[in-house]
């Protein structure tokens, strides 16, 4: 697990889901989340991001700490 910059829309609490991310020096733009689920010590986001691809983002909620945990490439169209 990496650690990212995550930047996150603020409803009614803080950090209520992921809209954009750094990988490196490229920030991506959450397209979609497409699941949330909870552990005891963490929030997990499935993400589409600008970049056609799907990310499961982690918010630890102890150490408010995001981390990177998964990565899915998109579909590629072949000729």
């Amino acid at each position: 697990m990496s650690e990212i910059h995550v930047q996150c829309y603020s409803g009614h609490r803080a950090d209520e889901r992921p809209v954009r991310f750094a990988l490196g020096e490229k920030f991506l733009q959450v397209i979609s989340v497409d699941d949330q689920w909870y552990s005891p010590d963490a929030t997990y986001f499935r993400v589409k991001a600008s970049d056609g691809n799907s990310y499961v983002l982690r918010h630890s909620l102890e150490k408010d700490v995001w981390t990177l945990d998964a990565f899915r490439a998109g579909a590629t169209n072949v000729d």
